[in-house]
C-alpha cells in the first residue's frame, strides 16, 4: 500500500528530488517514516509557453502502514491505494486436444504467447512473416530496391506491424493489465524511462532486440514458434475447431487464438468463406503530413524550445464535423515516413521514429474517418475500400513503390508544388500528384478542415511547406471477428485477439487483449 500525489509541478530546471520534497513538505511528511519514494509518472504542461512545467506523481511506502490514513488528511490530493497485483490465473479442466495454437506473433500474439507458456500450455506459433533479423533485411532491400515480399514486410513477420513504428505505448484503455505489458517489456531491455513517462515509447530500434528475447523467452518456456508459414485452412468437426492446415503441415488443436494483425487480408476473406461471423468496423483512411521536427518544437514549447528536461515536442489533435472525424495519428516526432505495403500494386505509408527521435522531421498520420455508408454493404466492403485507393496510389507514383506527394500548400489552394524547406523522407521515392484525385470528396475535404483548425492549435500546422504523403491506409481493422464474453467466436475453440480481430489500436491494447485472451483459454482448458 502506498500514497500517491498527483500534479506536483516543478520547473524545468528542477527535476525529480524537487518533486519529491515538494510532495513531501504538501503532506507534512517526516522522511524518517518513509520506507521509499519513487516517481510514478511524469508529464509536461506546456499550456503556457512562457512556464512550461514538469509534473509528477509521486509514491511514498511507509514503514509503519498506519500513517497513511492520517497523512492522507493533509493535502485533497493525495491517493492511497495499493500497487498492482500480479495477473490472476484460474485453470480449467477441460481437455485439450494437442497444444494451443496461436497464429500471429504482432503484439497481441507475443503476449498471448508467453502468458500460455509461462503457465505451462507449451503453446504452437504460426507466423507468415520471417523472424525480425531476416526481416529487416527484406523490408531494407523493398525500401532500397522496391522487391516486396508478400508474407515478410512492414506488416508481417516477428513483431507485427508495431516493430516497423516508434514503440509508442500510449494508450487510453486504462487497464491494470497494462503494468503486465510494462514489466515484461522492462524485464526484456526496455528503457525504465517507459514506466513513468505519461506518452512512453521504446523506438523501433530498441524494440526489435526486445521482441527477440522475449521470444527467447517463450521457447525457453516450451513454446513453438514456427516461422514463414501460413495458416491456410482451419477445419471445424460440427461446429468447433478440430485442426488447422499450413501449406506445411496439419495440426491438431481445439484451441486456436487468431491474433493475425489488422492487414490479414487473405486471412478475413478465408474466414467470410469459412462461415465464422465477421463484420465491418469503422477505420480511417487519409495522409502523412510531414513537418521540420524544430518548427514543432519552437511551436509547442515556444523559448523552451531544445532545454534538456523536455522530450521530444509531439503532438494530437482531432476535429469533428457532423458525425465525421479527422485527427492526428501515431505521430512520430525526428522519424520518417515508411513504404508499408503488403500487397503487390498497392502503395501504404506508415510513421517510424527510433529511440533517440532524432531526425530532421516529425511526420503524423491525418485521418479521416470512414464508415459503413461509406464503402457498401458486406463484412470485407471496407477492406476492399482500402485496396482501392492504395492500387490509386500505385499507379499514381508510376507503378514502382513510389508515393504521390504534394504539399499543403498545394493541396489547399491548388498552387503548383515547390520544394521547400521540409525535403520527404518516404524511402522508395515519390512522385508529385494531385492527392484530391486519389480519395473521395469526404475525405479530402476533412482533410483539409482539419489541416486549418490543427494550425490554429499548432501554428504552422497548415505552413505551405509541410508535406503530404499518400496513402495512410492501415490505421484499424477494417472487419470485426466477433466473440462472446468468453472470448470465443461463432466457432467454438477459436479465439479473436488484438488489432485484427477489431479489438484492439495499438501496441498496448493489443498486447492487454492478447493476455486477457490467453487467461480465458486457461480458466477453460487444463494445462496438458
Amino acid at each position: 500500500m502506498a500514497i500517491f500525489v498527483p500534479q506536483i509541478c516543478v520547473g524545468l530546471d528542477a527535476g525529480e528530488p524537487e518533486a519529491i520534497s515538494k510532495a513531501a513538505r504538501i503532506l507534512k511528511i517526516n522522511f524518517c517514516d518513509v520506507k521509499n519514494a519513487s516517481i510514478c509518472k511524469k508529464s509536461v504542461d506546456a499550456r503556457r509557453k512562457n512556464n512550461i512545467r514538469l509534473v509528477y506523481t509521486v509514491c511514498f511506502e511507509f514503514k509503519d502502514p498506519g500513517k497513511e490514513r492520517a497523512i492522507l488528511k493533509n493535502d485533497s490530493r493525495a491517493i492511497f491505494r495499493s500497487f498492482e497485483k500480479s495477473l490472476d490465473i484460474k485453470f480449467g479442466n477441460e481437455k485439450l486436444e494437442g497444444r494451443p495454437v496461436v497464429v500471429g506473433f504482432g503484439p497481441a500474439g507475443i503476449f498471448a504467447s508467453y502468458i500460455l507458456a509461462k503457465n505451462g500450455y507449451r503453446p504452437v506459433v504460426i507466423e507468415q512473416g520471417d523472424k525480425v533479423d531476416a526481416r529487416v533485411k527484406k523490408v531494407e532491400k523493398f525500401w532500397s530496391e522496391g522487391v516486396l515480399d508478400g508474407r515478410t514486410n512492414v506488416q508481417f513477420g516477428e513483431g507485427g506491424a508495431g516493430t516497423f513504428s516508434d514503440g509508442k505505448l500510449i494508450t487510453r484503455i486504462g487497464d491494470p493489465l497494462c503494468k503486465q505489458v510494462i514489466d515484461l517489456f522492462l524485464k526484456h531491455g526496455a528503457p525504465i524511462d517507459i514506466k513513468i513517462r505519461a506518452r512512453p515509447h521504446i523506438g523501433t530500434d530498441l524494440l526489435r532486440k526486445i521482441i527477440k528475447s522475449i521470444r527467447l523467452e517463450i521457447i525457453s518456456l516450451g513454446g513453438k514458434i514456427r516461422f514463414n508459414e501460413k495458416l491456410e485452412l482451419i477445419n471445424f468437426c460440427k461446429d468447433r475447431i478440430c485442426s488447422i492446415a499450413t501449406e506445411k503441415d496439419q495440426i491438431k488443436t481445439n484451441a486456436l487464438i487468431l491474433a493475425i494483425g489488422h492487414s490479414a487480408r487473405d486471412t478475413f476473406e478465408m474466414l467470410a468463406q469459412s462461415g465464422v461471423k465477421i463484420q465491418p468496423k469503422p477505420f480511417s483512411v487519409g495522409v502523412r503530413i510531414e513537418h521540420l521536427q524544430k518548427d514543432v518544437e519552437k511551436a509547442l514549447y515556444g523559448d523552451f524550445a531544445g532545454h534538456f528536461a523536455l522530450p521530444r515536442a509531439e503532438y494530437a489533435y482531432s476535429h469533428r464535423i457532423g458525425g465525421r472525424g479527422v485527427y492526428t495519428f501515431c505521430m512520430c516526432p525526428g522519424g520518417v515516413v515508411v513504404p508499408a505495403a503488403s500487397e503487390k500494386f498497392g502503395v501504404v505509408t506508415n510513421g517510424m521514429s527510433e529511440y533517440a527521435r532524432d531526425g530532421e522531421n516529425a511526420n503524423s498520420a491525418l485521418v479521416v474517418g470512414v464508415l459503413e455508408k461509406d464503402f457498401g454493404s458486406g463484412p470485407l466492403g471496407g477492406m476492399f475500400f482500402q485496396r482501392k485507393i492504395e492500387r490509386m496510389a500505385f499507379e499514381a507514383g508510376g507503378g514502382k513503390y513510389f508515393a504521390p506527394i504534394t504539399n499543403v500548400g498545394s493541396y489547399l489552394s491548388g498552387a503548383i508544388y515547390k520544394e521547400g524547406k521540409v525535403k520527404p523522407t518516404y524511402h522508395c521515392g515519390t512522385k508529385i500528384f494531385d492527392i484530391n484525385k486519389l480519395f473521395p470528396n469526404f475525405v479530402n475535404d476533412m482533410l483539409k478542415a482539419g489541416i486549418r483548425q490543427f494550425d490554429k492549435k499548432l501554428s504552422g500546422f497548415a505552413e505551405k511547406d509541410a508535406v503530404i504523403t499518400a496513402p495512410e491506409t492501415r490505421t484499424s481493422s477494417p472487419v470485426r471477428i466477433l466473440r462472446d464474453e468468453r472470448f470465443v467466436s461463432s466457432v467454438d475453440g477459436l479465439y479473436p485477439c488484438g488489432e485484427g480481430a477489431g479489438y484492439a489500436g495499438g501496441i498496448m491494447s493489443a498486447a492487454v487483449d492478447g493476455i486477457k485472451v490467453a487467461r480465458a483459454l486457461i480458466q477453460r482448458f487444463a494445462p496438458d
